[in-house]
């Protein structure tokens, strides 16, 4: 067996990354309830939002592959269909090639709420970048693609 206390990073190292996860966490966190505030509409329930955001990403994902990629089990996403279809955001349709799997797919009222959010989303933190020292701002851009980067590499197996 591999010995991974040899392979571990220094206690540094760690508090470094913890930290860096907490920033992104307080952003994510305070981002989406400055958007909450703000938003015209009553907002969805975090599960709801995940799922619409995921069929928008993937049209035509069945109720079973939804609920393997966000880890629910399949009655909890079969619920969520039925209330986003009930709210007019989720379409449904029979698979030709198995009568009992269901194709999802979002409808134009969901891609325009779903639009309208990201814009929101993205004036809000635009005001709030530009409240920034000039600084912050640079070091922000720089950022931002070694963010996804690192988002690359945590999502390797």
């Amino acid at each position: 067996m591999k010995d991974l206390s040899a392979q571990a990073p220094p206690a540094a190292a760690n508090r470094e990354a913890a930290e860096l996860l907490a920033a992104i966490s307080a952003v994510r966190r305070t981002a989406r309830q400055a958007v909450r505030k703000a938003w015209h509409e009553e907002p969805l329930p975090t599960a709801q939002s995940e799922l619409l955001r995921l069929v928008a990403d993937r049209p035509g994902i069945t109720v079973a592959e939804a609920a393997r990629e966000l880890r629910l089990a399949p009655n909890t996403v079969s619920t969520l269909v039925g209330r986003l279809a009930g709210q007019g955001l989720l379409g449904r349709e029979r698979a030709q090639a198995d009568a009992r799997s269901v194709l999802l797919s979002v409808t134009r009222r969901a891609r325009q709420r779903l639009a309208d959010w990201r814009d929101l989303r993205a004036d809000l933190t635009q005001i709030a970048i530009l409240q920034l020292a000039e600084e912050d701002r640079r070091i922000l851009a720089y950022a931002a693609p070694a963010l996804l980067r690192l988002a690359e590499r945590l999502a390797l197996p």
